[in-house]
Formats: structure tokens, sequence, C-alpha cells
């Protein structure tokens, strides 16, 4: 009874779902996991400030927490500004998302999975900042991805959650590009090779000659 309950309350959901909805949902859910998952292996294997070398002086995996923005900006701000800050900007981000995906055309999928590699990788940043600290919404982003450049510098280190947010955004310019390039195609004038001759319906003679 109680199977059947829920199959049937799984099935009425679906159908409540549209296809953007379900894409945009099911790639959240992924990439948030994806990022969590990844920051609690290397909380677990990597301590703090460590790192493994993949590729040498290349690519290594490290064991960093950011409590700034990116290239840790405020970093050093006081509790009460990181607190209300980034939290606050990252619920506001998060609702941007979700506004914008109320927006979308019914088969906008590039722009549904783009939106839902955005808010998992913001929800997994904003997770950290809530939860991985001393005090709640005074934790610090666990970073672990850093890649030496060939100029001798480093990048700044990141985590799946930034990289998620980076091709969701790319994915929507993109998108933003292709449908820009297809509105002017299909707003540009016709050629002369393509304008239709119009028939000549003038009554003519059976000499071929129009009559005066």
């Amino acid at each position: 009874m109680v199977a059947s309950t829920l199959q049937s309350s799984g099935d009425s959901l679906g159908r409540l779902m549209s296809p953007n909805l379900r894409l945009f949902a099911a790639i959240s859910a992924t990439c948030f996991l994806l990022d969590q998952g990844s920051k609690q292996w290397v909380m677990t294997n990597i301590a703090p400030y460590g790192s493994i070398e993949v590729m040498s002086d290349l690519f290594y995996l490290t064991h960093v927490r950011n409590p700034g923005a990116a290239f840790s900006m405020f970093a050093n701000a006081s509790d009460d500004f990181r607190r209300f800050f980034f939290v606050g900007v990252g619920g506001l981000a998060i609702a941007m998302i979700v506004s914008f995906f109320r927006s979308l055309s019914p088969g906008d999928r590039l722009a549904a999975g783009a939106l839902g590699s955005i808010l998992g990788g913001a929800l997994g940043n904003l997770f950290d900042r809530v939860f991985r600290g001393e005090e709640f919404f005074l934790g610090g982003v666990v970073d672990w991805l850093h890649v030496r450049l060939w100029t001798g510098g480093s990048f700044p280190d990141f985590n799946f959650a930034d990289s998620f947010i980076i091709i969701g955004v790319a994915l929507l310019v993109f998108e933003l590009f292709t449908a820009e390039g297809e509105l002017d195609a299909a707003g540009s004038p016709p050629s002369d090779g393509d304008k239709t001759v119009e028939e000549d319906h003038t009554p003519r003679g059976s000499d071929g000659a129009a009559p005066a």
C-alpha cells in the first residue's frame, strides 16, 4: 500500500515537472553532489595545505581553504562582513538563477542545463561557507585543483563548483551568440538571386507583342 502510494506520488510529480525542470534539477543535483563528494575526499586524504603531484610542474591536488571570494578577495575582512556579504550574495545569485530559469521557453534545453550547472556550483560553494567553518556562515570554500602556468606562476586554486559555474556561463554565452546569429540570418533581406521573379500577366497578341 505504501509502495503504491509512493509510486503514484512519484508519477504525479514526474507529470508536473517539465522536461526543462527535470534537466535543470538533475544537473543541479549532480553538480552539487560531485562537488561535495570531491571536497570530502580531499579533506579525508590530503592534509590542509598539502598536495599530491599528478603531473610534474603542471597539475596538483591540494587542500586549501578560501574564506574570501574569487582570487581570495575579502579574505581578511571582518567576520560580520563575510557572514552577510558572502551568504547574501550567494542567496541573491541563486534567486536570480531560478528566476532566469522560469523565463526560459519550453524547448530551451541548453540554457536549462547551463543554469543547472551554475546553480549546482553556486550551491556547492555556498554550502562550504555555511557549514565548513568553526561557526555557521563563516566557513571557507575548499579549493583543491592547482594548475601551474608555463610562465612560472600558478593559477588560483579552484574546485569542481567553480568549474561548473564557468562551464554553465560559457554555454549561456554560446547560446546567446548562436541565437543572435540565427536571428540575423532570419531577418536579413533576400539577395538578388533569391528574389522571386514575378510573372508578367499582360495579355499579348498572336505575335507575342503587348497590345498598344
